[in-house]
């Protein structure tokens, strides 16, 4: 798989990956990156201090309480790699069962190292999770 060069990144994305150690993390994370903005159509964008997101929806709540989020995004920590899936990952268990070594929890999937997992798996994984948000807010 190529991955996108730190010079092909909008500038914070490629200012924080610089930042991300261990090394091994990083290219992990650039991996993420390429697979997500594949996928995605889409360029990186930072939300916050660490997660990196593709594209964008816009949330309301019954309570009233609405606004923006990313679709699909990651952040590569320290520990670990976290794969952040809006949908949770309740609807995709058949994926997960074939995913490989990981953690999860309601929307977040934690990941040591990309050799740990089948990348074809998290790509299907990925891209369902994606299409399923984009029907689900295509009003919005």
């Amino acid at each position: 798989m190529n991955t996108i060069s730190q010079n092909d990144l909008p500038a914070d994305v490629a200012e924080f990956m610089v930042g991300v150690e261990p090394t091994k993390r990083a290219a992990d994370g650039h991996i993420v990156i390429d697979l997500m903005q594949r996928i995605t159509g889409h360029r990186p964008k930072m939300w916050g201090a660490n997660l990196i997101g593709f594209d964008t929806y816009h949330y309301k709540y019954d309570s009233g309480r609405e606004g923006d989020s990313f679709v699909v995004g990651h952040s590569p920590r320290k520990a670990k790699l976290v794969i952040s899936i809006n949908p949770g990952f309740q609807p995709y268990q058949s994926l997960m069962d074939q995913l490989g070594k990981h953690k999860s929890s309601v929307s977040c999937l934690y990941i040591n190292k990309l050799e740990d997992i089948d990348l074809a798996v998290l790509e299907t994984l990925i891209s369902q999770a994606y299409k399923d948000m984009k029907v689900k807010y295509q009003d919005q």
